[in-house]
């Protein structure tokens, strides 16, 4: 299997836990063992209405959860912090990409790591905490929590993001 292919629990590659280019280069490498028909010219990417692969699904899901919080009470009722840390619980056992699921409940479970969510800033603390743990795992660059709320509910203060 080329790197980055997921095989899901049925043995198949896992659409929502592998990237298109992965998902790609198998359909090449797959396509170069039987005999060629015809040349046929592999896109750099998928259209729009295609399922989303790993990568897609990751920057839509943060993309929805840093929302999520920006948007929150910044002193929410018992309820709303009992909901709340339920729907963050659901959402890490139904997120479509099995092995990405499992990882953040195990993150959860670590000492220190159930959700915050008492006050918007500490949601919000929390929910940069999480997408920077993912983002260490992955070899991408941490963000600067202390801007949390800059990126996902003011805007930057250069004014780039007013109107």
């Amino acid at each position: 299997l080329p790197k980055g292919v997921v095989l899901g629990p049925d043995g198949k590659p896992c659409r929502t836990c592998s990237s298109v280019s992965s998902l790609l280069a198998l359909s090449k490498s797959t396509s170069t063992s039987k005999p060629a028909a015809k040349a046929v010219t592999t896109p750099a990417s998928l259209p729009a209405d295609c399922p989303p692969d790993v990568e897609q699904l990751g920057r839509s899901s943060w993309t929805l959860l840093h929302s999520i919080t920006g948007t929150y009470p910044t002193n929410p009722s018992p309820t709303l912090q009992a909901e709340t840390r339920s729907f963050i619980s659901t959402f890490a056992k139904l997120y479509p990409c099995w092995h990405c699921a499992g990882d953040f409940q195990e993150w959860m479970r670590r000492d220190g790591n159930a959700p915050r969510v008492s006050s918007r800033e500490e949601f919000g603390r929390w929910m940069c905490e999480a997408h920077n743990a993912v983002n260490v795992k992955l070899g991408k660059p941490e963000f600067d929590c202390g801007r949390w709320e800059e990126r996902w509910r003011t805007g930057w203060k250069d004014g780039r993001c007013d109107f």
